[in-house]
């Protein structure tokens, strides 16, 4: 509904409420990407905006955190799989 209400919007300060307030509901649903786009926008129309910049830097370390995440999911993935490997190489070679 909020987005819907951008086209009818010319005053720049009311255009920078609504994409913040936007930005904050994608940033509570988990949509980061899309929170981080809307608060540039705001920025652009606003530079110095504090909220803004709070929301944005909480965005990047969700971002951040989510990637280290991710990164320690795939590290032990190949571990796990190496292990395996290994496990199974042992096995065929104790059949010789």
């Amino acid at each position: 509904m909020l987005e819907g209400s951008f086209p009818s919007t010319s005053n720049p300060l009311q255009m920078r409420e609504k994409m913040y307030l936007l930005a904050v509901g994608y940033y509570r649903s988990g949509d980061y990407s899309r929170s981080r786009q809307l608060v540039d926008r705001c920025l652009e129309i606003v530079p110095d905006w504090r909220q803004a910049i709070t929301l944005k830097k909480s965005i990047e370390d969700h971002i951040k955190k989510d990637g280290i995440i991710g990164i320690g999911i795939a590290a032990t993935g190949v571990t796990v799989v190496g292990l395996v490997a290994g496990g199974l190489a042992a096995a065929l070679s104790r059949k010789k």
